[in-house]
């Protein structure tokens, strides 16, 4: 038992990556067949059911921006001209370029139709993996990232941490409620940028980070 936990531990990052990557493979593969998923309509009937009110209506509108080109753009380049270490900034920029071209790639080869039920915002554009969250989920958490290795101050750093998980999961829940995302095409988003993220900051750390 205690071989086992050790090499769970050791590999942990790997586990995740490849239950990710079977998770999605098990998504696209349902989208490929033009299945509607349960999970679909559970997500759904929860936000009708429970979610939808004139007062949570403005501020998932407000949410979802977060998760849009003009505000992932500006943050970056903020962050670019901000940050003194130039090759993080670099990096934060490149993380960005890579998960749009790779959700934008992955929205093409499935081409799955955005939800037809009801519609609070207009949305061109294929439907799965959702872009807001994959994209969302990769920019925000290599950003985590970043804290979790640089900040010092712990307070500081697990305050910033928790409002931005809190931020990436809202900008995925604000997709589905607005109607412009099946669930699977949010959960599908996440599982992408997780896998990404592994490999990403894997590569980061080996060639770039420690060879400063």
């Amino acid at each position: 038992m205690k071989e086992i936990r050790q090499f769970l531990i050791k590999n942990l990052k790997w586990i995740i990556l490849f239950l990710c990557v079977i998770g999605f493979i098990y998504l696209a593969e349902n989208v490929f067949h033009n299945e509607i998923m349960k999970a679909d309509i559970i997500g759904y009937q929860f936000i009708s059911n429970y979610l939808i009110s004139d007062f949570a209506t403005p501020i998932a509108k407000l949410i979802t921006n977060f998760g849009g080109a003009i505000c992932l753009i500006t943050t970056a380049l903020i962050l670019l001209i901000i940050i003194r270490n130039k090759k993080i900034g670099i990096l934060i920029c490149a993380n960005l370029v890579i998960t749009t071209g790779l959700n934008l790639l992955l929205k093409n080869i499935l081409q799955r139709p955005r939800p037809t039920e009801y519609r609070l915002i207009n949305e061109k554009g294929y439907s799965f993996p959702s872009g807001h969250s994959m994209v969302s989920m990769a920019f925000y958490g290599f950003i985590i990232y970043l804290i979790q290795k640089y900040v010092k101050n712990k307070y500081i750093k697990w305050t910033l941490t928790i409002i931005l998980d809190i931020l990436i999961i809202s900008i995925g829940i604000s997709r589905i409620y607005l109607g412009v995302h099946y669930t699977s095409d949010v959960l599908a988003g996440f599982l992408v940028s997780i896998s990404y993220l592994i490999i990403y900051i894997g590569v980061v750390n080996k060639f770039i980070i420690e060879r400063e």
